[in-house]
């Protein structure tokens, strides 16, 4: 079997966290790697299929979201991309999209239903979320009255800065901004909707949205995967406790409880965190698509 590192003959575009971008002629190849990461940084260790199942879930979303917003998303069957990739068709099956060519936007699109993570801690503090102001009195993980937009930029290295919707509009322009701002809410309660019926609470997920060649923008990257989101399952939600999680939120749950800044390198993974990640993954695949 081929490894992305084999992929010779294809035209290397970027390579990311745990994705790598080719092009090929006109329209872009991502391959999602097996690699994972935390606090921004990736881990020595891979998840086995991690990328096939979110390749999967990714796509799954982007073509039950298109009514909503378009996507770049074209085709994740192997048989229909180009001849120059067929002879990696091993490799690629499965952990594939063949995509539209954009230019990305340089925010993410956070929206948050619920009090937790980091929206938590800042919660506490002084009952905002992001700078919004949120009613006093309520627990960690509770629902919010309404789903917030708490936008971040994206940083290439290092951890990503959460910024208010104020320095989000001097960036996209306020008509895109608030455009997209409507736009994610609509995926998250979209998304939100379909998940409570297969049993999972979405806490919160981000968004990223780019500009294709015709000039329109479209959700482009991953969508409302284990990778991108906070999936909780819904019959042990209890507000006021930890959640049962779907999601990398197990591997940082593991390396808060170790002696390490979140910087690299990181540590080493033990199997048994490793399993337990690939089991959350793939428990999550099953009740999202199947």
């Amino acid at each position: 079997m081929k490894t992305n590192q084999e992929l010779s003959d294809l035209k290397l575009l970027r390579s990311g966290k745990v994705r790598e971008v080719y092009e090929i002629d006109d329209k872009l190849l991502i391959v999602a790697s097996d690699r994972i990461s935390a606090f921004d940084v990736i881990m020595n260790e891979p998840v086995p299929d991690k990328g096939k199942i979110l390749n999967r879930i990714s796509a799954f979303w982007f073509q039950k979201t298109s009514d909503i917003i378009d996507n770049h998303y074209i085709t994740n069957k192997v048989e229909e991309y180009p001849e120059i990739c067929q002879k990696y068709s091993d490799y690629l099956d499965g952990r594939s999209m063949l995509v539209k060519k954009c230019s990305p936007l340089p925010i993410e699109f956070v929206v948050r239903g619920y009090v937790t993570g980091s929206a938590w801690k800042e919660y506490e503090k002084s009952n905002t979320i992001n700078g919004i102001q949120i009613k006093p009195g309520l627990l960690e993980c509770a629902k919010l009255d309404e789903p917030i937009f708490t936008p971040s930029t994206k940083e290439e290295s290092g951890h990503d800065i959460n910024i208010d919707f104020d320095k989000c509009t001097e960036i996209l322009g306020k008509n895109l901004a608030k455009t997209l701002q409507k736009t994610a809410i609509d995926l998250y309660k979209f998304g939100a909707e379909y998940l409570e019926k297969r049993g999972i609470i979405l806490a919160d997920t981000k968004f990223e949205f780019g500009i294709d060649e015709s000039g329109e923008v479209i959700l482009i990257d991953e969508a409302l995967t284990p990778d991108s989101s906070r999936f909780w399952l819904k019959a042990d939600y209890k507000v006021g406790q930890k959640q049962n999680q779907f999601d990398k939120q197990v591997l940082r749950d593991y390396l808060e409880t170790l002696d390490w800044d979140k910087t690299p390198p990181p540590p080493v993974l033990p199997e048994a965190i490793i399993n337990k990640v690939l089991a959350t993954y793939e428990s999550a695949y099953k009740m999202i698509c199947i």
